[in-house]
């Protein structure tokens, strides 16, 4: 039994270390979260406390809240009117667990499966790193179903089990905090408000107006260069070339004559998004450049913001008094995404995965984006 436990720890150090354990948590509430059905008892006969089984969902809630606390994102996916599913959160003097914990809270009639795919979708992350608490076989078997790579652990029947069942499972140990992690629970909150609006909007054209979008182009500096970094290393999906670069190589390109560093963030009535993208330019010569690459944060996709970034981009260039702009499109597993961008951004494809576009003759894309400022 001494060593399963030590070979145990060691394997979950494994795990650990190649990030095979989860990102996001995603609790039901009722006789989940709290005993009981808030719509059928009422606020006043749910159970969460420290007497009787109330004892089990509070633990349970304890636990939930510490994972938050380490970075895990936690979610609620629950088939209940929205208003009196908080409610409980907001007045309940037992619940441990607030809504400010939670990044993004689905409450309706729809199917789980539909809202756990919106969740999704606001998180950006993949359905391998979450997993589903439902205390429901039925929900969980269609959960399970319809979308692979989710984990859907079966929970005992006996909500005092919940806890020593899933600490077994081991499926949110992490080797590293980092408060970031943490502070992301309000760009979610915002995220999700977002899409509610889209849902609102008569169609695409409509949204985007009303969403009030302002991007501001500044230079590579040595204040967005460890965000850049991030984003180069982290933008596998809309990253046309797929070039990974340090703070110490954008360093030295910020302080060469031979490339330009253009970075740009976004911001909209909800928030802001920070910066999201950034472009790579070398100089070939008196009248050509090249894109060496561009690389965009895919939270902020179809919103009409490349158009926007090529627009600020040419316009700069131009005023350089360079010709041609040269571009390329590097092909991975991962970056189908942007295979044709170019083409759609209005560059001529010369051969291969090889573009062009001429700096004369180019027209101004139709964006919604407007101007924050534009630093020089």
């Amino acid at each position: 039994e001494g060593n399963y436990e030590i070979s145990k720890k060691i394997i979950d150090i494994i795990r650990s270390k190649k990030a095979f354990f989860k990102k996001c948590i995603i609790i039901d509430l009722d006789n989940t979260t709290w005993g009981g059905i808030i719509g059928d008892d009422g606020i006043d006969k749910i159970e969460i406390g420290d007497l009787g089984i109330g004892k089990a969902f509070k633990e349970f809630q304890q636990w939930i809240k510490k994972l938050k606390e380490r970075g895990i994102i936690l979610c609620v996916c629950s088939k209940n009117t929205e208003e009196v599913a908080k409610e409980v959160f907001l007045k309940h003097p037992e619940m441990i667990l607030k809504l400010d914990d939670i990044s993004v809270f689905m409450a309706n009639w729809d199917s789980k499966v539909n809202n756990i795919k919106k969740i999704q979708k606001i998180l950006n992350i993949g359905f391998d790193s979450m997993v589903f608490i439902d205390d429901n076989s039925f929900e969980r078997n269609v959960v399970r179903d319809n979308i692979p790579g989710i984990t859907v652990p079966d929970l005992p029947e006996d909500p005092s089990n919940y806890l020593n069942f899933l600490y077994d499972q081991n499926l949110f140990e992490i080797n590293s905090y980092s408060k970031s992690t943490n502070d992301r629970t309000d760009f979610y909150k915002k995220e999700n408000e977002r899409i509610k609006f889209k849902e609102l909007s008569t169609d695409l054209s409509d949204y985007m107006n009303k969403i009030g979008m302002k991007s501001r182009l500044n230079n590579l500096n040595s204040f967005n260069i460890p965000r850049v970094s991030e984003l180069s290393n982290r933008s596998n999906q809309f990253n046309l070339r797929t070039i990974r670069y340090s703070q110490s190589d954008l360093m030295k390109i910020m302080n060469s004559n031979k490339y330009f560093g253009f970075v740009f963030d976004l911001e909209d009535k909800f928030g802001s998004h920070g910066i999201v993208s950034y472009l790579i330019v070398k100089c070939l010569s008196d009248e050509e450049v090249f894109i060496e690459n561009w690389a965009m944060s895919c939270r902020v996709l179809e919103r009409s913001f490349e158009q926007y970034i090529i627009n600020k981009l040419l316009n700069y260039l131009k005023n350089k008094n360079y010709k041609i702009l040269l571009a390329e499109y590097v092909e991975t597993k991962k970056n189908l995404l942007v295979k044709d961008m170019y083409n759609k951004l209005g560059f001529s494809k010369q051969k291969s995965n090889n573009y062009l576009i001429s700096l004369k003759n180019f027209k101004k894309l139709k964006t919604y984006v407007k101007d924050k400022k534009y630093i020089k």
